[in-house]
């Protein structure tokens, strides 16, 4: 179970990012005044067509270093995937079969380990091509879109849940014959050609187990945003998958520490299954929070995650077997171990239901606000009311739109958001975000709740927060040809997203921006997600100390 959930947490540690194919971004001259008074700053103008002035953007820097940590992130994952692979009933058994062909056919040790070697290499360059493949069919703008798009996580959806069944023994996902007994006659060449074609042959004999684990990181890499996401999930991947094959073929003798092959496998498979239905409903409550069903609000989302992981914990004791299960005369001991984790994880989230964070996995869950029943919210506030509130009651534009993160009460739109900052006095906060953005949810739920940060952002900023990603139309009025891009802005979503690149220089969410609303400069640096509260305070802390009413 642990060997996807950990993939899973490793994506929210990019940031998320929407499409800005056609956006150049060029470097603005910097105000020395400013830059003296505030360190670097961001002149922002007007929403549509007005010149940017004197001020530099975020440094391109900044957008680089984001990005290494989504690949990062994304070849850790597929990493822990491969070594997830690894103990499918396909591959497992292949293991000791494959490293003795290479001893038994070479004369000497270094034959062998060359050979285990060239084989190590074509199963990297195999899946490697298959993740740029994927890049370059779908382009970039396509693969930066997926994340945002509800048609895509909908099919996203569907194909994960066809995974889980597959995993569950629902049927076996296979490849032509042909090409197998192909590859087969080929890989009897001999030479590096001949290693060659045994490594397609292991891919496509095992398809039925990697499939659906190859096709969830392609899936997941897809939607971070990052151009060669899938090409870097697959170099992990296939990684996990090499090493093993010329470890083994330099030290045959670790093969009798191998475990031997029985119905342990399956049930590898059987759980893998269950953690692959559990990610297919993140992807349909992006859909549903795109399209504002509200089908799928949080405790419908909490309700189904909970009796899958009771199933899993079952399954893990015995009490629920599948149609490719061995008889299990016994739980081992880590097979209970393993039970433990899973149903204490259970127990975890039934109080969610009430309302309860549950910040380990708020990331993954709809927003709080669509919790019918919460009893979390109201106890933020001493008194349950919301001062945000009671400073000013009247309705916000495009309010009925959007979900409100827990205790506050944000505008969702710039110029409204601007107005009102100027005419109380304080500075501006504005929020870039998404409505599948899983490093925003964990932010609202994780460091805006916190009862040090909460009262900051409450009462001494006006807090706008801008979606990016929303397919809600403009009126015709309000719709524009972008200065920046050149394309036509026609919805809410392109709105924000324009503003943020072209004033920002960046594409990335969540993004933070703090200023000052009469002279519209930034009062420091924007930044993106920061989970360590006492470090985000303190950002927060130093626009109010830059701000001069």
């Amino acid at each position: 179970m642990m060997v996807l959930l950990l993939p899973l947490a490793g994506f929210a540690i990019g940031q998320d990012t929407v499409s800005t194919a056609d956006l150049e971004f060029t470097s603005v001259e910097s105000s020395a005044a400013a830059t003296q008074a505030t360190g670097t700053v961001t002149k922002i103008g007007s929403i549509k067509g007005a010149k940017t002035q004197a001020v530099k953007p975020t440094p391109k820097l900044t957008a680089q270093q984001e990005n290494k940590q989504t690949l990062g992130a994304i070849f850790i994952a597929g990493f822990l995937g491969g070594l997830a692979a690894l103990l499918m009933p396909c591959i497992f058994p292949m293991l000791p079969l494959t490293v003795s062909y290479f001893t038994k056919k070479s004369h000497s040790r270094a034959k062998a380990i060359r050979t285990a070697f060239f084989y190590g290499i074509s199963i990297i360059s195999i899946y490697v091509v298959l993740g740029l493949v994927i890049t370059i069919v779908f382009g970039a703008d396509a693969l930066n879109s997926l994340s945002t798009n509800g048609i895509f996580n909908f099919v996203f959806f569907l194909l994960l849940v066809a995974f889980a069944a597959s995993f569950l023994g629902a049927f076996e996902l296979t490849l032509p014959s042909a090409w197998v007994n192909r590859m087969d006659e080929k890989s009897d060449k001999g030479g590096v050609a001949g290693i060659f074609f045994m490594a397609a042959t292991l891919s496509l004999v095992s398809f039925s187990c990697t499939g659906p684990i190859v096709g969830t990181l392609l899936v997941q890499a897809a939607v971070s945003g990052a151009l060669l996401g899938p090409a870097i999930g697959m170099l992990g991947f296939s990684l996990a998958l090499a090493i093993p094959f010329a470890l083994f073929a330099m030290f045959p003798s670790w093969l009798s520490a191998l475990p031997k092959s029985g119905g342990w496998l399956n049930s590898v498979k059987v759980i893998l299954g269950f953690l692959e239905l559990a990610l297919a409903l993140k992807f349909l409550s992006n859909v549903d929070l795109a399209y504002r069903w509200h089908w799928f609000d949080r405790e419908v989302f909490l309700s189904l995650w909970i009796v899958i992981f009771a199933l899993m914990g079952l399954y893990l004791l015995g009490k629920l077997r599948f149609s490719h299960d061995s008889e299990l005369h016994y739980v081992s001991v880590p097979r209970l171990f393993l039970a433990i984790v899973v149903l204490s994880f259970t127990s975890y989230m039934v109080p969610g239901l009430w309302g309860a964070p549950l910040k380990s996995i708020s990331a993954f869950l709809p927003p709080q606000s669509t919790q019918d029943f919460d009893l979390y919210t109201a106890s933020l506030d001493g008194n349950g009311t919301n001062a945000a509130v009671l400073t000013d009651a009247r309705p916000r534009k495009y309010a009925e739109l959007f979900e409100k993160p827990a205790g506050l009460n944000p505008f969702f739109d710039y110029a409204e958001g601007m107005a009102y900052a100027k005419k109380v006095g304080k500075p501006v906060m504005i929020d870039f975000t998404g409505h599948a953005c899983v490093n925003c949810r964990k932010m609202e739920a994780n460091v805006w709740t916190d009862r040090t940060v909460l009262p900051v952002i409450r009462n001494q900023y006006v807090l706008i927060q801008l979606y990016v990603d929303d397919k809600e139309l403009l009126p015709a009025g309000e719709q524009y040809t972008s200065k920046f891009s050149g394309r036509k802005i026609t919805t809410i979503g392109a709105l924000n997203s324009d503003l943020q690149a072209s004033r920002f220089n960046s594409n990335s969410q969540p993004f933070y921006v703090l200023f000052d609303p009469n002279t519209e400069q930034a009062l420091v640096q924007p930044q993106g997600a920061d989970f360590e509260v006492s470090r985000y305070l303190l950002y927060l802390q130093s626009g109010l100390s830059a701000f001069k009413p």
